[in-house]
């Protein structure tokens, strides 16, 4: 198992494709080897906030047919539960699909668990055809997230889904 993660400066100075690259391999040496969930999320939550900066990464994951429950995080403290269609994490549940806000502000019914978040992905984590819980990142800036990260997060999504 990976102590740190090696991303190689030059890449870090391009865009955010290159930077997915280089840590999806490692994420995914991360957590293959290890069945416990909870560690699992732990460390992909702390390996994307350490090697993007973003303001809030974390999972909410299936409580109930209804709620999601706070999972393993990086970050400020945050919303604890979230309603089936509520928020960002919640209609991305109950969609069953990756939503991106430009602007939280916008997005209504939108949860404001911190006042810094300015723009928001969201992406499903499937069992199956399941949605059984929700990463979420949020950033301080508008419209930060855009295809590059959904096709990488939704990838290292798939990698988790693999250890369930």
């Amino acid at each position: 198992m990976a102590e740190e993660l090696n991303i190689s400066e030059e890449v870090t100075k391009v865009n955010r494709a290159k930077i997915y690259r280089e840590l999806t391999p490692q994420i995914e040496a991360l957590i293959s080897g290890e069945s416990n969930l909870v560690a699992n999320l732990s460390n992909v939550a702390a390996a994307l906030k350490s090697t993007f900066g973003f303001l809030w990464v974390g999972f909410y994951w299936k409580d109930s047919e209804t709620e999601l429950v706070l999972g393993p995080f990086q970050g400020p403290i945050a919303c604890t539960r979230i309603r089936k269609g509520k928020g960002v994490c919640g209609s991305s549940w109950e969609q069953a699909k990756t939503l991106i806000v430009e602007n939280v502000d916008e997005f209504p019914g939108h949860i404001a668990c911190s006042s810094d978040s300015k723009s928001e992905i969201v992406i499903p984590i499937f069992n199956g055809s399941e949605v059984v819980g929700v990463l979420d990142v949020d950033a301080d800036k508008l419209n930060d997230f855009g295809k590059d990260d959904a096709v990488a997060l939704e990838k290292i999504c798939q990698l988790i889904s693999k250890t369930l």
